[in-house]
């Protein structure tokens, strides 16, 4: 699959693995085929014993979409050492707003109500939100407090994550949407793995591979 196409995915829910079946399922899976194992490791934000798991995603994408419920029901299942973060891609300028509106809502402690809602806004509810004037009109609509949600939206705190956002994305070598990062090492999709249900116990094995082997700590700023 080619770069800025997407997965075609889909869906149910992943029961999570116990060590010796995840490494017994890690002999099925084989990197450069289920799998991409990075040639440049990535620093992680989880912190020492934790292992993070990047979903990267983009709002107004169909297979993002049908993927969310039941990645949202992996990740309230996912063990205690496992960290996961959202990252919203930008294959193109007009992407930004729906990233603004994630980074947004994130540190506005809106996730758990707002996120769903936006998928539902643009799946359901046919609304393109990909100007920040949609943007904007739409939170208000939720009863947020506009003037905060302008503030956060426009923020300096906000276009640095936008930032770091497409840096992560260029690092892990996104070729579409939804597709997971782990442990900073491996990049898994749903065309590679052959559906985002088989992709999240490919990222069990790796999760159960990380294990013996610390993630990458990110350097510090000078």
């Amino acid at each position: 699959m080619k770069r800025r196409l997407f997965s075609s995915a889909l869906l149910s829910a992943s029961t999570w693995l116990s060590a010796p079946v995840a490494w017994a399922q890690a002999a099925l899976f084989k990197s450069g085929k289920d799998y991409m194992t990075l040639e440049r490791p990535v620093a992680t934000e989880a912190g020492a014993g934790k292992i993070e798991v990047i979903e990267f995603f983009w709002y107004s994408c169909p297979h993002c979409n049908a993927f969310e419920p039941s990645f949202a029901q992996w990740v309230k299942n996912a063990p205690k050492d496992v960290v996961v973060r959202r990252i919203p891609v930008s294959f193109r300028d007009d992407f930004a707003p729906q990233q603004r509106l994630f980074f947004t809502i994130e540190a506005m402690n809106l996730m758990e109500t707002l996120h769903p809602k936006v998928f539902a806004a643009i799946h359901v509810e046919k609304l393109m939100l990909n100007t920040d004037a949609s943007v904007l009109a739409w939170a208000e609509k939720q009863g947020v407090d506009k003037a905060k949600f302008n503030d956060i939206y426009k923020s300096f705190g906000v276009a640095t994550k936008l930032k770091r956002a497409v840096q992560l994305q260029n690092e892990f070598k996104v070729e579409g949407v939804p597709s997971l990062g782990v442990a900073g090492r491996y990049y898994i999709d749903g065309t590679m793995a052959g559906s985002m249900d088989r992709a999240l116990k490919v990222a069990e094995s790796l999760i159960a591979q990380s294990r013996t082997s610390p993630a990458i700590a990110p350097t510090a700023k000078k």
